[in-house]
């Protein structure tokens, strides 16, 4: 499952990364959602997968059995997808902006509008 996960993350952090190179202002809103998603994945693929485990302390005991979910790297995930969300509003109001102001979406065709 592990070497899935990779190949996942790989393949969706390869993705944005093109995706943040093109032209388009659109494309780079789109590789910056990429983005987010590869590096959430990565966090919770480092916390270890394990499959119907909660992280529940028994009465009595100081700490969880072996073999749980770490609960760390989930609630780092959820901080992640609030700050990349309001990351990719923000952008999206930029991109909505600049789009009204030039009348196009490719970021070449922007930089000589204002030579």
């Amino acid at each position: 499952m592990l070497i899935v996960m990779a190949l996942l993350v790989g393949a969706l952090g390869a993705a944005a990364f093109y995706l943040l190179l093109a032209r388009s202002s659109l494309k780079l809103l789109f590789g910056l959602l990429l983005l987010g998603h590869s590096a959430n994945l990565l966090i919770l693929t480092s916390g270890g997968l394990v499959r119907a485990r909660p992280p529940i302390v028994p009465r009595g005991a100081l700490e969880p059995p072996a073999g749980h979910a770490d609960p760390i790297p989930q609630a780092l995930i959820l901080t992640a997808i609030v700050i990349s969300f309001a990351v990719l509003a923000f952008a999206a109001v930029l991109v909505k902006r600049e789009y009204d102001l030039t009348d196009t979406d490719d970021t070449e065709d922007m930089r000589q509008t204002w030579l």
